[in-house]
């Protein structure tokens, strides 16, 4: 047998733990001394106690643990348990890059202050253009807001066009809004370039209207990564005596699977300052 201490280095777990585990009841000593009350155990606990700190990095609660391991809940039961907390770790993990790829725009753009842009922007007119879109609202203009909200909304919108039998004439158009309820909420619009008759069924076919000028700059890259080339165009802005007349536009040129090499056309509505 071993000591409650010799048994926590073998297990790489905290007497202090052990000592939790035993008065919840998830691991008992094999045998308690009842002159002094010490603890011993045994080698073929150390597989319990491998079972009950895997279930509890999955992210389960002592008691779930507890019933797991009691066999209060059937197979069935821990399978649909276990593909939950892996449904949630996936999620965390994908907001988790996202974040990442976010600070790094973020220090990009910081890194890039007082330069001078090194894109070609160009001041141009932007015709009018018939789209179908889905619209929902997102929280905020904040990448990790829009960009939950932006994808499902275009995977949707192209499951609707195909089921109607119509293809897609250029590329997508996003464009944004305030939300008419405010509060900083926006509403984000996901369109493609169509030649359909104007409709508001199961999508809304509408005509864009033109901008009279737009400051635009090709962005390439993931958009989660855009901050830098949106604010790039935006003190090239500033810098050349327009003022911003609106949200920018988002023309997705290139869209190809892996999206670090997506590119894309930031159009900003301006006027003369």
């Amino acid at each position: 047998m071993f000591t409650i201490g010799d048994f926590a280095r073998h297990g790489r777990v905290s007497v202090r733990m052990l000592r939790h585990y035993d008065a919840t009841g998830l691991l008992r000593p094999a045998y308690v001394d009842p002159a002094s009350g010490y603890r011993y155990y045994t080698a073929a606990q150390l597989a319990r106690l491998n079972r009950v700190i895997a279930l509890k990095e999955l992210g389960l609660t002592l008691q779930q643990v507890q019933e797991i391991l009691d066999e209060r809940v059937t197979t069935e039961e821990l399978r649909a348990m276990l593909r939950l907390r892996k449904a949630e770790l996936q999620t965390a993990m994908s907001a988790a890059a996202m974040r990442l790829v976010q600070v790094e725009a973020r220090l990009r753009a910081i890194e890039s202050e007082g330069q001078m842009p090194t894109n070609d922007i160009v001041v141009k007119n932007v015709p009018a253009v018939r789209v179908a879109e889905l619209t929902a609202t997102a929280a905020s203009f904040e990448p990790e807001d829009i960009s939950p909200v932006i994808g499902p909304l275009y995977d949707e919108l192209f499951r609707r066009l195909r089921a109607a039998g119509i293809t897609p004439t250029g590329p997508g158009v996003a464009y944004y809004e305030d939300a008419p309820d405010g509060g900083g909420r926006i509403s984000v619009h996901a369109a493609v370039q169509v030649s359909a008759p104007l409709q508001d069924d199961v999508f809304q076919v509408l005509d864009l209207p033109p901008l009279d000028q737009a400051a635009t700059i090709v962005h390439r890259g993931s958009m989660d990564a855009v901050l830098p080339t949106a604010q790039t165009l935006a003190r090239w802005i500033d810098g050349n005596g327009y003022q911003s007349a609106g949200y920018p536009r988002e023309i997705n040129l290139e869209c190809p699977e892996n999206r670090d090499e997506w590119v894309t056309e930031l159009q900003a509505p301006v006027t003369r300052a």
